[in-house]
């Protein structure tokens, strides 16, 4: 019997079980019927933050950013091009540090941009400032694996 693994839905935040060797196939959620990997990062505010985070079963990686960061600015592109080779094995979150201010609190958020790796509702590594898209998706594999 296969492992299946928890995957939050980045459109209705339903809850689905896929079978982890049906990552790839793309697999569409049982509630509103739309694809569960888009290839571009999730924008989430504090209240699905926490479902994100708690019950995928895959990493999760979020970046931290803001409107007025010429950096988070700059590297946006990069990292919706690091969603469309890091998924379906990563999710990857997007959180506007201006408009979720309890999140940056709660995560001690000091610069933007932050790139932190969830893993099982915890955060298992962080990484401040810019990166391109391979430097990006490099940094995710050695942590991911690492962990």
């Amino acid at each position: 019997m296969a492992e299946s693994l928890h995957i939050v839905c980045p459109h209705c935040d339903a809850v689905n079980r896929v079978a982890g060797e049906r990552l790839a196939d793309q697999p569409v959620c049982g509630k509103c019927a739309k694809a569960l990997f888009t290839a571009q990062p999730t924008d989430v505010s504090s209240p699905r933050f926490d479902k994100h985070v708690g019950r995928n079963d895959i990493p999760v990686l979020v970046d931290f950013w803001a409107a007025w960061c010429g950096p988070c600015r700059m590297m946006a592109p990069a990292y919706a091009q690091a969603a469309g080779r890091l998924e379906p094995h990563v999710r990857l979150l997007k959180v506007d540090t201006e408009a979720s201010q309890d999140l940056a609190a709660r995560y001690n958020i000091r610069s933007i941009p932050t790139i932190a790796l969830f893993q099982g509702g915890r955060e298992i590594a962080r990484q401040a400032g810019a990166m391109d898209a391979n430097r990006l998706v490099a940094w995710v594999q050695q942590t991911a694996r690492a962990a």
